[in-house]
């Protein structure tokens, strides 16, 4: 996969899991009827927004640390919950898996290669 193909995956699945988490907790399935402040696990998500849209590299590399706790939160509640939720945590599972897979990708694709000195021989 070429870089603009990684990048594009993750602006998508970045975009895609912000839009789930708060849809998840204020319509799809809120823990408390007409949503909840739990709808505000969306916010760390939106910290690596600009630097994922703009190619940094550096963002990639910090996004892909801040989405496995999303991952996580996904498997446990899939773990345990039933019914609609269940279905909206494995959604979280895959665009969760995809966005780390992409950031990783792209970092590794993007990586400048340094000059050492056996390299200069």
């Amino acid at each position: 996969m070429n870089r603009e193909g990684v990048h594009y995956t993750a602006v998508a699945s970045l975009i895609l899991l912000i839009f789930l988490c708060v849809l998840w907790e204020s319509v799809l399935s809120p823990i408390k009827p007409g949503g909840s402040l739990l709808t505000l696990k969306a916010l760390p998500l939106l910290l690596p927004l600009f630097g994922i849209l703009r190619g940094k590299v550096y963002t990639h590399q910090w996004t892909s640390l801040l989405v496995l706790a999303y991952f996580v939160e996904g498997v446990v509640r899939a773990w345990s919950d039933s019914g609609l939720t269940h279905l909206l945590a494995f959604a979280e599972i895959t665009l969760s898996a995809l966005l780390f897979v992409s950031c990783v990708l792209f970092a590794r694709i993007s990586r400048i290669p340094v000059q050492g000195i056996a390299s200069s021989r």
